[in-house]
Parts: C-alpha cells; structure tokens; sequence
C-alpha cells in the first residue's frame, strides 16, 4: 500500500533526471571581476580622529586670520582698489568655507547628524565658497594685467565702480553653480554604519547628473579660470621684467602670485582625483576595482588639502606681505595694542605705491 505521505510525483520526476542523466560542472562558470561591485576600503579610526582634528585646526586658524584680513583692508584706506577689494571678498569666502568645517569634523566621526535642511545649506556653502575663491583669483590677475600692461585703459576706466559690479556678478555666478548642492541629503550609506551628507539623485539617471555637476565644477571652477590667470601673469611679469623700476614692482606681486600658487597646490590634487573618479563612472577608463578604490583614497585626502585653503592666506599676507604687516603694525598702535613708534621711510613710500594694494 502506498503511503498517503508520499507524492508519487517525486518518484516520476526522479526517474525522470534519472533518464537524462543531468550533469552540471560548476568549474566551466567563472565570475566577471568587472561586473562585481568594490568593496569600499576601510578608514581606522584613528585616521579620522586626525581628520576631524586637522578640520578643527583649520576652523581655529581660518576664522580669525580671515577676520584680521578683512579688518586690516577696510581700515587701510577709504576707497579700496579693485585689487584690495577682490582680496577682501576672497576673505570672506573663505570664512564661509571655514564654517563649514565643524559639521564636517563631526561627520568624520559620527555620521551626519544635522539633518537633511544642514545638508543642503553646508553643502551649497561650501560650493559657493569653493567657486568665489578661484573666481576672485581670476579677477585680481586680470586687474594685475589691467593695471601693469594696459595702463592707460585702466586709468581712463572707472575700475573702481566696475569693481564692485564684478564683485556682485561673482557671488551671484557662485550662487548659481552652487545650486547642486541642494541635491544633498543624509542618507544611510551602505559602505557605513553612519549616515552620510551627500549627493542623492534617482538611480535611473545618477551617473548623468554626476558627471554634468562634475563637469560643470572643472570647467567653469578649475579649467577656464586657470585658462584665464596663467597668461595674465605672464604677461604681466614679461612686461614688468622691461620696464624701468619693473624687477620692484615684480617684487611687489609677489604675495598675489603666491596666493594663486597656493590655491593651485591646495585644489589641483583634488580635481585630478575627482576627474579620474569621473572617467571611470564615464568608463572612458576601464573598471578595475584597485584603481576605483585608489581613487576613492585620493578624493578623500586631496579633499582635506583642499579645504587647508582656507587659512593659508592669511599666513602668506603675514609672512611675506611687508606692507600687510606694516598696516596691521599701524592698527594694533592706533589700538594701544602695541606702543607707538614712527614709520621709516621705506614703510612710507611702500604704502604710497601706485600700482600696488595693501598686500603687495
């Protein structure tokens, strides 16, 4: 008698596989490695302690270097040069960017806790900031150009109003290419225990977004300004190397050339980094998961070398600026903070120079 428990089915079915005689050799199949996902790398802890540290310290010089800045300008003289108030703006860019630090020192550590509203406004913070920063060194290299090599149009032009409408037009352009950075949020990151502030855009079209921002940011945030800067200083120290009294006056662009050097050591990593991330998600180069997370690494320590910009600045007015120090000198006395003695001559005359700001 059959038992009621048993399907006589799985005796049919069997002899049937039975018949066929069905092998299955698992060695033939072998995985694709470019189609498996990398594995993110591993951060120890201790390296972001020291990152959350380092944000911190940069937050502690930025902050009040960049106010000394700002002070020492708006109390220098009663209308500013084009030049003085570029650097004035460019200081206060980069306090914005400083502001941003702190959150991202807590989400080195924690995970972002400040919600999805403080996502959107650091984030757009610190694109507004990044984008004002290298637009303002692009205006002072052509004021430079204006000044030194085409003299006379810059005498008969009344640079000092086009100025402050070039100063408008910058933070409303930065405004608008930092308008991405409403994309943000925090989300729960399947690489981390924490959740995470960045960008978050519908999976079907992600990489297209992506790349037109990134695009976007090399562009108009990197390539076109440096396009810009690079033969204007050129010109400007060819020129300065033949004319009478010109090796002085080179002498005294020192601190602005070096502001832009600064910037280019600070941010050039980083761009690299991040356009060799975007040839890869273009798969204009090949995926290969040891050169996706090498470049994952650079982005996250070039990242940090670009947002010391912020407090580097400051440092150069103070050590290489002979005329930045000569006015801070002037108002800490006026202060009382230090006592007063009497300007040498050679402070005088450097104060007095035509062609020069504050800084240089």
């Amino acid at each position: 008698m059959t038992d009621p428990n048993t399907s006589f089915f799985s005796d049919d079915f069997g002899s049937v596989y039975d018949a066929l005689n069905f092998t299955y050799n698992y060695s033939e199949f072998i995985v694709d490695p470019e189609t498996q996902p990398c594995n993110s790398f591993p951060i120890p802890d201790a390296v972001m302690i020291g990152v959350s540290i380092f944000y911190v310290i940069i937050f502690v010089l930025a902050i009040p270097g960049n106010l000394i800045v700002g002070v020492v300008i708006v109390l220098s003289k009663q209308s500013l040069p084009p030049s003085d108030l570029y650097l004035l703006h460019l200081a206060a860019a980069d306090i914005l960017l400083a502001i941003t630090l702190p959150f991202w020192a807590v989400s080195v550590t924690r995970g972002w806790v400040f919600g999805d509203a403080m996502c959107k406004i650091v984030t757009s913070l610190q694109e507004l900031s990044f984008y004002s920063s290298i637009l303002f060194l692009t205006c002072i290299s052509m004021d430079r150009y204006m000044v030194i090599v085409r003299a006379m149009e810059a005498r008969r032009a009344n640079r000092q109003m086009v100025s402050w409408g070039v100063c408008v037009a910058v933070w409303a352009v930065g405004a608008f290419l930092s308008l991405p950075g409403l994309f943000s949020s925090s989300f729960s990151s399947q690489n981390s225990s924490h959740l995470v502030c960045s960008e978050l855009y519908d999976a079907s079209s992600a990489n297209k977004w992506r790349v037109a921002t990134r695009i976007l940011r090399h562009t108009l945030g990197f390539i076109i300004p440096l396009a810009i800067m690079l033969p204007c200083y050129g010109v400007t120290i060819k020129r300065l190397l033949h004319i009478r009294g010109g090796f002085q006056r080179q002498r005294a662009m020192r601190v602005i050339v070096l502001v832009v050097v600064a910037f280019l050591l600070c941010w050039t990593p980083y761009h690299i980094a991040v356009m060799a991330d975007t040839f890869f998600r273009t798969k204009i180069l090949p995926y290969r998961c040891p050169a996706r997370m090498a470049v994952d690494q650079a982005m996250f320590a070039t990242q940090s070398l670009g947002l010391l910009h912020s407090c580097v600045n400051p440092v150069l007015y103070a050590f290489v600026g002979e005329k930045f120090r000569t006015r801070l000198l002037q108002i800490m006395r006026k202060m009382g903070v230090l006592e007063r003695t009497s300007v040498t001559r050679s402070s005088r005359s450097s104060l007095s120079s035509e062609i020069t700001s504050t800084f240089m």
